[in-house]
């Protein structure tokens, strides 16, 4: 008989994706949560998946074998919490299952950093894939080339987005330090979560205890231009480093460090550029990707697979057929006279690079940012100076100010560096988009959303009144 196992908060990206795991694993899975939609509802409906809106104690009868908590809006006081603790059934953390359950005695790949984890994991995969090697993964997103955020495989790897946003409300670590894996890429780092971490300070704590689960065989990939991620290194590290990045390296980097990966060539766009492994030309990518930001994600994800035995030259050809992932600078809409983008860009500098790689790309044509400032961290207004430059690559934005931002957006409107103005009602926002379909300014336009939400279903009412 099959355990059953049931998720409290299963619309999350990581419990959505742990329960796709459960499911293959031959558990029968439900659970519930307040709010579900796409990509994640898709794909658990496409599982069989039976989701619950809202919680009630019939769910739990009979008592399921475990119960997987999430940490998205589940503290102490929350009925299910309560619940579940006053009746005694088994709990774990989304973390910890993961950990125990799925990754114990596997080759653990894990990306971690502030920004570009999805898009990396999500390389890594492809290059795995491409190369016969049957990885399991999960990640934070729908990377295209699968169609799928989870899966177990068939090889002992598995690429893991590595978190660093708390477990659980009884467990106040980073989720990462569950994962313990061989090949770790760090991204970068920068201060966020500004509802957890009161500064920079106790984010590098958590990043060095991720530090100290790697083992001395292993391989840690980090920035060369990094200093938040360098004094975290310099806190100490047993495991061989090799270095990413195209900036000057210091003398001191560049000795302690086995491989240094850079680019060069690169078009002004992104969708080009050579591949250098200590100054030697191995290859040149070209693919759909903009940016330099995720020519430095492709950079991770090739020396990565490299110590998992995949030869560059492999690597760089499967990148060349890397497609994306859903959510990242996707195009939802499009005709000859306007181009819609559905876009996670949640922070300051990721929507700063990814406004940038846009405009490399489309030259002069016209670019509108709309941008809900929807996080922990946006939301409380902690990056908020940030805010008014952020979205210089763009022509115009519209800040979109949800019920749960608590603080006045008028300030940014006033100070942005390019024209900007605030909208608070979805239904008025669709409206003022679909007019930007009827403007004629003789050149293209391109409406990039930006959200880390479902921002209120936003992109279908715009596609459908488009398409009407």
């Amino acid at each position: 008989m099959s355990k059953h196992t049931y998720f409290l908060g299963i619309a999350g990206t990581l419990m959505g994706s742990l329960a796709l795991l459960a499911k293959e694993l031959g558990h029968t899975v439900s659970g519930s949560d307040n709010a579900t939609y796409p990509p994640m509802s898709d794909q658990l409906a496409t599982a069989g998946i039976e989701v619950f809106d809202g919680f009630s104690p019939d769910q739990l009868n009979p008592a399921p074998d475990q119960i997987v908590i999430g940490n998205a809006g589940l503290p102490r006081g929350h009925e299910a919490v309560e619940y579940i603790i006053e009746s005694g059934l088994p709990y774990w953390s989304g973390a910890q299952w993961l950990g125990e359950v799925v990754l114990r005695g596997r080759w653990v790949l894990a990306a971690a950093g502030t920004h570009g984890k999805t898009t990396t994991a999500s390389m890594l995969a492809w290059i795995l894939e491409s190369a016969n090697l049957k990885p399991g993964f999960l990640i934070g997103g729908v990377p295209q080339n699968f169609n799928q955020s989870a899966r177990l495989g068939d090889s002992p790897f598995f690429v893991v987005e590595a978190d660093e946003y708390d477990t659980s409300y009884f467990d106040r670590r980073s989720k990462f330090v569950h994962y313990r894996p061989r090949t770790l890429m760090l991204n970068n780092l920068e201060f966020d979560h500004a509802d957890i971490f009161n500064d920079i300070t106790q984010i590098q704590t958590q990043f060095h205890n991720l530090l100290r689960t790697v083992p001395s065989g292993g391989l840690v990939i980090a920035p060369t231009n990094d200093e938040y991620l360098n004094e975290v290194l310099q806190m100490g590290c047993w495991t061989p480093t090799a270095r990413v990045g195209n900036q000057p390296i210091k003398k001191e980097i560049a000795q302690d460090s086995g491989e240094i990966w850079s680019t060069a060539n690169a078009a002004s766009d992104g969708k080009s550029f050579d591949v250098l492994l200590n100054e030697q030309w191995l290859g040149r990518i070209e693919w759909i990707l903009v940016g330099e930001h995720n020519q430095l994600n492709g950079l991770n994800a090739i020396a990565a697979a490299r110590h998992a035995g995949v030869p560059p030259q492999e690597a760089i050809a499967a990148l060349c057929n890397f497609i994306g992932v859903k959510r990242r600078l996707e195009t939802v809409f499009e005709d000859d006279h306007l181009c819609i983008y559905d876009d996670f860009a949640h922070h300051p500098t990721a929507i700063r690079t990814t406004l940038q790689g846009l405009r490399n790309r489309v030259g002069s044509e016209e670019i509108l940012a709309v941008v809900e400032p929807r996080t922990h961290t946006m939301s409380l207004g902690t990056l908020q100076s940030d805010l008014t430059t952020c979205c210089a690559a763009a022509d115009r934005v519209v800040w979109f100010r949800g019920e749960n931002i608590k603080w006045d957006l008028t300030e940014i409107v006033q100070n942005s560096v390019i024209p900007a103005r605030m909208i608070d009602n979805h239904s008025a926002l669709v409206e003022e988009l679909v007019k930007e379909h009827d403007l004629s300014s003789g050149k293209k336009r391109h409406i990039v959303i930006m959200s880390n939400g479902a921002f209120g279903g936003i992109h279908k009412a715009l596609s459908d009144a488009l398409t009407k």
